[in-house]
């Protein structure tokens, strides 16, 4: 009885230590000053947006020398900053795209708290603004942690999306937890959800979803369970050999144009593509 009693009362403080360190277990944020986000931003040939520091929430593209076919706005992974994602700008202002690298809140330049709650509504405004200042088409994408962000914010803005890109999602963060800590009860303990099959739901555009056939932290059977809940339209790109964090991105691979011109194909199809259900 007191070999169990122990085990009882160890397992107990194993569960209330994952449940009080889970934000430190899920977001891994870089942090700069505001002076040091426009000097590297600068050295990346970005600028601070929108410019005044009380609004700033990202990183854009410079499109001084070409008119952009749309607008991305880009929710990168967990760890880092917006800063890290430059390769998005190499492949997508290619393509004719003017780029957002948004920020949550906390990480890089930006002062707030960490949590679904507060990256989606965040997110919800940053979307607002890229409409209001440039807007349609608007185009999202999602890495990560960022398809969660992502997809909670299309869910929630009201506003017309014209196409979502989602690389490594899952179906809710939970089942991932779960993947990983299967002694724990993950179900309960989890306070973020971002359930992205429910957020989705209210979503009427094109979704790409870029699975990495080799993704050591998003099991493969939790994309495609997303990707199976997904209305049309829809389609997968698969990456059989890379894992999480080693799918090409390197701008110059026709994959980037493939998954734009797919969105813009199944856009001009569609009246009002993005509009959410009522």
């Amino acid at each position: 009885m007191r070999v169990i009693l122990i085990l009882v009362i160890g397992y107990g403080i194993l569960v209330l230590l994952a449940y009080s360190c889970q934000d430190r277990l899920t977001y891994f944020p870089s942090r700069f000053s505001l002076s040091e986000t426009d000097r590297l931003a600068g050295r990346l040939g970005l600028k601070r947006w929108p410019s005044e520091a009380a609004e700033y929430r990202g990183l854009i593209s410079q499109t001084d020398n070409f008119t952009p076919n749309g607008t991305v706005v880009v929710f990168h992974g967990n760890a880092g900053s917006a800063m890290d994602r430059v390769y998005y700008v190499h492949a997508l202002k290619r393509l004719g795209y003017r780029v957002i690298l948004a920020e949550y809140p906390g990480y890089g330049g930006r002062t707030g708290k960490f949590g679904e709650s507060s990256f989606v509504a965040d997110a919800n405004r940053t979307l607002q603004l890229a409409l209001k200042e440039f807007g349609r088409p608007l185009f999202v994408w999602g890495e990560s942690l960022g398809c969660g962000v992502a997809a909670g914010a299309v869910a929630r803005s009201g506003i017309p999306i014209d196409g979502v890109v989602l690389l490594t999602p899952w179906d809710t963060l939970p089942n991932v937890a779960h993947a990983h800590y299967r002694i724990l009860p993950t179900k309960w303990l989890v306070r973020d959800q971002y359930d992205n099959i429910a957020n989705l739901k209210v979503y009427q555009g094109p979704v790409a979803v870029v699975m990495a056939g080799r993704d050591e932290i998003i099991p493969n059977r939790l994309t495609l369970n997303l990707y199976d809940a997904l209305d049309e339209p829809k389609r997968v790109w698969v990456f059989e050999q890379a894992g999480h964090n080693s799918w090409p991105a390197d701008p110059m691979r026709v994959w980037w144009e493939e998954i734009m011109k797919w969105i813009r194909i199944q856009c001009s199809s569609k009246s009002l593509p993005g509009q959410p259900q009522k």
